[in-house]
């Protein structure tokens, strides 16, 4: 029964080396932003203004991966738009649904933190940029 249920769960959690993304944010205050989302599946940047809709086009994204075909080219790295912009990598390694597992890698800072879920990603966003 055991060895059944593994089998089940490895199933639905597929590693991807191309669940990469890049967040740039000019401003930030109660959970509104100004910034936007790249992605390899993106063919420029996408304007983002809460941290919602970026967990939406994340997720929207993921979708079309189809796990696991050959990995997508990393974003290329960005300098930030502003002295005053921040600049987060988001790597998603694992994905079930909204139980997301991945790291958040603030480039300005050069701190990296991980986490078990989405809602968890939008509080270390939440705190990191907080006012």
């Amino acid at each position: 029964m055991e060895r059944w249920r593994d089998m089940v769960l490895r199933e639905k959690m597929f590693p991807c080396q191309s669940r990469e993304a890049v967040v740039t944010v000019q401003t930030y205050h109660n959970g509104n932003m100004d910034g936007y989302l790249q992605h390899p599946r993106l063919s420029g940047r996408e304007k983002i203004q809460s941290l919602s809709q970026m967990i939406l086009l994340l997720n929207s994204l993921i979708d079309m991966e189809d796990c696991p075909n050959p990995s997508l080219p990393l974003v290329p790295s960005v300098g930030p738009g502003s002295d005053s912009a921040k600049v987060f990598r988001i790597q998603i390694l694992f994905r079930e649904h909204y139980t997301w597992q991945g790291r958040l890698i603030w480039q300005n800072e050069n701190l990296e933190v991980v986490f078990h879920s989405a809602i968890e990603l939008i509080q270390l966003f939440d705190e990191m940029l907080g006012d």
